[in-house]
């Protein structure tokens, strides 16, 4: 009798829970987040590993900096701040994936949440957001976690209720 191969059971894609428990576990690594090179005038990064195949970041933020709006395409993802504070602002609508250039965005769709250090959150596919540090005195530091791997970042401009897309960024461009 011959043993049949075994199978390994196909291992499920981190969801944006699992990647919210990375970013958590890893903020709380104090050396890690001590380890970030901090510039007083522009973010840092280090490429981490992220659970189950996922791209993830450790970010330094400098006094007064941001992202500027943009989504992660079809990534589902999760960032917390691991020192300082970060402040998000978001839309509370779903854009289309392709094909427009300017949006008019409707009233009631901004959202705003500050994030001390310790906390964090996550968010699902075509999340249209800006991340920033209002501080005028200190550095944060925040961990991101993104799956699938970020494909691209779509980069928005946006004056009052319109949104118009400016850039579409692929990993070549910030690798």
């Amino acid at each position: 009798m011959s043993a049949s191969p075994a199978v390994s059971p196909a291992v499920a894609p981190p969801t944006q829970a699992d990647l919210l428990d990375f970013v958590r576990r890893t903020a709380a690594d104090a050396e890690l987040i001590a380890s970030l090179p901090l510039d007083p005038e522009g973010r840092t990064w280090v490429r981490l590993e992220g659970p189950g195949g996922s791209e993830a970041w450790l970010i330094g933020w400098p006094p007064g900096t941001g992202t500027g709006w943009h989504d992660h395409a079809e990534s589902v993802g999760a960032f917390l701040a691991a020192t300082g504070e970060l402040k998000e602002n978001s839309l509370a609508a779903r854009l289309p994936a392709d094909g427009w250039k300017t949006l008019e965005l409707e009233d009631g769709v901004d959202r705003e949440r500050r994030l001390p250090a310790g906390k964090g959150r996550s968010f699902g596919r075509h999340h249209v957001h800006e991340v920033l540090n209002e501080s005028t005195e200190h550095h944060a530091i925040s961990v991101h976690a993104y799956y699938p791997p970020l494909p691209q970042i779509r980069r928005y401009s946006r004056t009052g209720q319109i949104l118009r897309l400016e850039q579409v960024e692929r990993p070549e461009d910030w690798q």
